[in-house]
């Protein structure tokens, strides 16, 4: 528990290789998480040669995190595969389908976050990009993906060169509703963002960005109404173009 207590993301790498033996090990952890039927409806792209990883970064805004990690797991919803072996042995495969890609999608996080556990549990360090379903198509590309699979999340993973303090969370009670979803009343999201609001940073990402509220940083400047609609619509063409919508 403490392990997991204790995550940060790891922005800044030290230029030293993770070792085969232990990459793989790794991975396996992330086989053994739970998945739909015990159908394993993912796959891991592992990039790990200079050049693959150049033509991957730009996919995910140039971040510095995505340049300085010495391995990303690309983590794919995979009907692909499944698809296939049903073909051949004479079975009829369902699988164009929007649900399918949302169950697809759910075993590929859930290994993922196997992984992750298993390489912090190594000494390892790792971070999210959710770039990842931005870019999709191009990423599609890149990888060559087959229709019936889609990118869903990235992580990058090496060995740390930082050691960030943790990151604030709002309190457990703000996320648990015993029995049915309670709603939240303007008082109690007051109380349950004020320690994020008045955190030193928080404060001044509010300066910076010369605006009013921690929220408005949000809807008006990182995440945006505009870019989110130009997302979901690209993301959509992607997935019919991917065989997962008719």
């Amino acid at each position: 528990m403490e392990v997991i207590n204790n995550h940060v993301s790891i922005r800044s790498f030290k230029n030293k290789p993770i070792e085969q033996n232990l990459l793989r090990n790794i991975l396996y952890s992330g086989t053994r998480a739970s998945t739909t039927g015990n159908m394993q409806l993912y796959s891991v792209i592992v990039s790990e040669k200079q050049e693959m990883k150049e033509k991957l970064v730009p996919l995910h805004f140039n971040q510095k995190v995505a340049q300085a990690a010495p391995v990303l797991l690309t983590f794919v919803a995979d009907f692909n595969r499944f698809s296939k072996w049903c073909k051949w042995s004479f079975a009829k495969p369902g699988y164009s389908n929007f649900l399918s890609f949302i169950t697809a999608s759910i075993d590929a996080l859930l290994v993922a976050q196997n992984v992750c556990v298993a390489a912090e549990n190594n000494d390892l360090g790792i971070c999210y990009l959710g770039t990842t379903t931005y870019n999709a198509k191009e990423i599609i590309e890149v990888l060559e993906l087959p229709k019936l699979t889609f990118p869903v999340t990235t992580v990058a993973i090496g060995y740390p060169d930082e050691r960030p303090d943790l990151t604030d969370r709002i309190p457990l009670d703000g996320v648990i509703h015993n029995e049915k979803y309670s709603d939240y009343t303007k008082d109690r999201l007051n109380e349950l963002y004020s320690f994020k609001e008045n955190l030193e940073s928080s404060k001044q990402f509010v300066k910076e960005n010369e605006k009013e509220t921690l929220a408005q940083v949000f809807t008006d400047v990182r995440y945006k109404e505009k870019d989110n609609e130009f997302f979901s619509l690209k993301m959509l063409e992607t997935l019919r173009g991917q065989g997962f919508l008719k």
